[in-house]
């Protein structure tokens, strides 16, 4: 058949050109916003099948063949899990997308307090674990040319151009974006494209076996019961080991848990998949059966069963389907090989290249250099590696026995996840020091009873310790632990690494406590559906918003990190385009910059530039209701010093808090006493020249009497406010509701404040949008315009001064603009503007700083709101109106 290879290649390569075609045209659908159709739940379910690899598609013959029915087990666990844990699936992408994970090993590492240990931790397992299964598939394609063709001596070349084209198409379609939660569109759809081929390719095979071959479906039926395959016993724990391995591998493997949860669009699409994909399942494994059957009954005695799919049509004459056969099984191999190696790069990448360099950084995450390439060289030198590997790794077998089993070891490795992810899921008490000792000790013992064993005695642990044990210690024995033998070395490995693994992770979970931030997240993972947001961490910052900017451009992109600025400033109520950096704006940046490097080192850079990270009192609060479990967790002592930590901690804030209470209250009498003694010195002075001087006129008498009586008036405004605010602060105030309309209410406080005469003003108005009903405490609102009018007549420093009143709509009420063309106040002297007597330096006019901070009760009691929005051309003050039906008191 060595004629057909340029066939064969040319297949190949047309086939190749097609899924580019392919993955281009939905990339650039998807750039244009026209790629609605390539987030459908059907898309979703087809991705899935990366699931049925190389080893699924031509190994579940094989498997068949070998051990009779056992291959079922293979696709009843993921079926299991679609069917009666969809809900669950559907927490996990709720949590992924809440905390922006890229990858498992993101999952694992923010739900433990946002650990990089962690995450390094899972990378290595990954990495270690799947380079093996990425080089059983280089190994399938390249045996499946060499039978094809009959040139047998080319397995390890053409294993070198399959890496080198599936690494080619990984760095064009899965590397060109930065952040990693952004759907892959071009190699999902390729993924869905490979899983219809597959399946038609299998059928066909199928079908021609069963018709062509066996004679109809009868007949089939009566080959199967005389075959060997109709008398297999069944092991029943070595069933229910391979179906949950199964089921685990399926929620853990980096390259589902890519498709799964990562490409996720929309979790409604898990209901769907929910019955779909077992239905794509059940499809492929309806004609393994016959296959096997007719390959053992037609082919030569030793002949491969893991390619009776490729073989039996060859043996026939049957060219054409035979290409169809291997297209179908290179689709399972190259899908496999691409998100495989596409999850692995961005954990490698952001789990150990982006925690080295950042480490390595004297000036810290600001240090010049542009973060962005060096976190996209990162990843494509990361699938460059992770290719290399799986083909090192190829070549250094030799394709010998242990790439056969591969499938299933591998399978163990990444189930060594399950109970950190589900822990994490489900359990608040779950710990870093638990997962971390949980997976430590899963990995070693999945390490020396199942990956090293694989490779035979005396090839990576000397023969002697399958008889004798290490050191001469037999209840050591890799297949045999604490000398229990006879277990099937699947079940084997599965007892032992996974009980170890839970029985470590809950333990030391019980003897550790958890930090705050490990709490909060835990309950940020396991309330998901009623939090649905990302735990809150960040306190306060050191660094400034600027140095906040030049970290995100060099990490997002200018453009990315400008929009990003530009909107949280404009969230913010500021004009220009860099916002405070508050805790809401370091959470929301650290969501993006995870989606870009991961939690993990998303999490240092921000502690880095901030001077750390702490805790709101309201979450050590929450984290202090908890405090019971304590008892369970730590012995008596620990709990009581625990206790006395916390104590001092509230003391502390309660002593911090008295110490800003006490100025408070001085400022206040001191404010207070000087605003009071102002006009009782006057009063008094002048009442006493009234008394003790005889000979004044009649003119003086009267200039004399109107200083008492208006330092009089002004001494009664001011209790008058004293009084006005302390009512207001204690929620004694009766509102009296009434109807009107928002034009009369102005036109009797401009009215009103004009006939006090405190400074010329000019009022410009549109009185069209002044007609809104309202329906609240009429007089108080008037006090709050009156008390801005009389502001912008004070305070306003423009030689005309203007006040421009608008009335706008924004959501959920309307808000009253008033706006003058007078100098801004300062930003820093802005933030206490509402407070009670705060008086801006410098300002003209007279007045005991009350007015605005009765405008904010005032306010607040009517349902509304009052704030001051700076503006380029003088000062703008905006009181926000519920909507007219629901204004009342609150």
């Amino acid at each position: 058949m060595s004629g057909a290879a340029p066939l064969l290649i040319g297949a190949s390569l047309g086939y190749v050109l097609i899924l580019f075609a392919v993955a281009f045209v939905a990339e650039r659908a998807a750039r244009r916003g026209h790629g609605g159709w390539l987030r459908g739940p059907i898309v979703y379910t087809l991705s899935l099948s990366i699931y049925c690899t190389a080893w699924t598609f031509y190994g579940a013959v094989g498997y068949a063949a070998r051990s009779g029915m056992e291959f079922v087990t293979i696709y009843l666990g993921p079926s299991l899990v679609m069917i009666g844990w969809w809900w669950g699936l559907r927490k996990l992408v709720r949590v992924a997308r809440a905390q922006r994970v890229t990858s498992v090993a993101d999952l694992i590492s923010a739900r433990f307090g946002k650990s990089n240990a962690l995450a390094l931790l899972v990378t290595i397992m990954a990495v270690i674990g799947i380079t093996p299964y990425i080089a059983l598939q280089l190994k399938s394609v390249s045996e499946s040319f060499a039978i094809f063709t009959g040139a047998e001596a080319s397995t390890s070349a053409t294993g070198f151009w399959v890496a080198l084209g599936l690494a080619l198409f990984t760095l064009l379609f899965g590397t060109r974006n930065l952040n990693a939660n952004e759907r892959h569109d071009g190699i999902v759809i390729a993924i869905a494209v490979e899983a219809a081929v597959k399946l038609i390719a299998l059928v066909a095979v199928g079908a021609f076996v069963v018709w062509s071959i066996g004679g109809g479906l009868g007949a089939m039926m009566d080959r199967i019961d005389a075959s060997p395959l109709s008398t297999w016993e069944m092991d029943r724990s070595r069933w229910i080991g391979i179906t949950m391995l199964a089921a685990a591998a399926f929620l853990c493997l980096p390259r589902m848990f890519q498709v799964l949860v990562v490409e996720n669009d929309d979790e409604r699409h898990i209901q769907v998949a929910a019955w779909a994909f077992p239905l794509y399942l059940m499809a492929m494994s309806l004609f393994v059966v016959p296959i096997a059957v007719m390959g053992l009954e037609l082919l030569p005695a030793g002949s491969n069963p893991d390619l009776f799919v490729l073989t039996l049509p060859m043996s026939e004459g049957r060219t054409g389907l035979a290409v169809l056969a291997f297209l179908g099984g290179f689709s399972s191999a190259t899908s496999m090989v691409i998100v495989a190696t596409l999850a692995l790069s961005t954990m490698v990448s952001n789990h150990v290249v982006m925690p080295i360099w950042l480490s390595a950084q004297t000036g810290g995450a600001s240090q010049s250099g542009d973060v962005r390439n060096i976190v996209i060289l990162a990843r494509r030198l990361s699938v460059l590696g992770v290719i290399g590997l799986g083909y090192l790794y190829f070549r250094v077998s030799g394709g010998s026995a242990a790439l056969a089993a591969i499938g299933l070891i591998s399978f163990i490795g990444v189930a060594q996840f399950l109970p950190a992810m589900l822990g994490g899921l489900f359990w608040r008490g779950a710990t870093r020091s638990g997962a971390l000792a949980g997976l430590s000790v899963g990995f070693a013992v999945w390490i020396y009873c199942s990956f090293l064993p694989a490779f035979g005695p005396g090839a990576a642990l000397p023969a002697a310790w399958f008889s004798e044990g290490p050191f001469g210690l037999v209840w050591l024995r890799p297949d045999a632990l604490f000398g229990i033998a006879g277990i099937d070395p699947t079940v084997h490995a599965v007892l032992w690494s996974l009980g170890f693994n839970v029985l470590a992770f809950i333990t030391v979970s019980l003897v550790t406590f958890p930090t705050p931030l490990e709490r909060l997240q835990g309950a940020q993972f396991v309330n998901v559906f009623d939090t649905g947001r990302a735990a809150a961490g960040w306190q306060s910052s050191a660094a400034t918003s600027e140095d906040l900017m030049i970290m995100a451009q060099r990490i997002l992109g200018a453009r990315e990190a400008q929009a990003l600025f530009r909107d949280a400033a404009r969230g913010q109520g500021l004009r220009g385009d860099v916002p405070e950096a508050t805790p809401a704006f370091l959470e929301t940046l650290e969501r993006e910059l995870a989606a870009a490097v991961g939690a993990a080192t998303a999490h240092a850079m921000i502690s880095q530039m901030s001077g750390g990270a702490a805790v709101s009192v309201e979450d050590l609060l929450a984290v202090a209701d908890e405090s019971a479990q304590m008892l369970e967790y730590s012995s008596q002592l620990e709990a009581k010093s625990a206790e006395l930590s916390r104590t001092a901690a509230q003391l502390r804030e309660a002593n911090d808090k008295l110490t800003r209470l006490s100025a408070q209250k001085d400022a206040f009498l001191s404010q207070v006493s000087h605003e009071l003694r102002t006009p009782m010195t006057s009063i008094r002075s002048f009442s006493e020249i009234l008394r003790d001087e005889a000979g004044l006129t009649a003119v003086e008498k009267t200039r004399y009497a109107s200083i008492i009586h208006t330092e009089a008036i002004r001494l009664t405004r001011l209790l008058d406010d004293l009084l006005d605010l302390s009512v207001l602060e204690n929620g004694q105030v009766n509102l009296n509701m009434a109807d009107g309309r928002l034009s009369e209410v102005l036109d009797h406080a401009i009215q009103t404040a004009e006939a006090a005469g405190t400074g010329a003003l000019t009022i410009r108005r549109r009185r069209i949008d002044e007609g809104l009903p309202l329906t609240t405490d009429l007089d108080r609102l008037g006090q709050v315009f009156i008390n801005l009018i009389t502001n912008a007549q004070k305070y306003c420093s423009a030689r005309d001064p203007v006040l421009e009143i608008s009335v706008q709509e924004a959501p959920g009420g309307v808000e009253v603009h008033f706006a003058d063309n007078g100098t801004p106040i300062p930003v820093q002297a802005s933030r206490d503007i509402f407070e009670k007597f705060s008086r801006i330096d410098g300002s003209k006019g007279q007045g005991a700083g009350l007015g605005l901070a009765i405008c904010r009760e005032i306010m607040m009691r009517l349902g509304g709101n009052v704030r001051y929005a700076p503006d380029v051309s003088g000062n703008r003050f905006v009181v926000v109106l519920p909507e007219a039906a629901k204004m009342a008191a609150q």
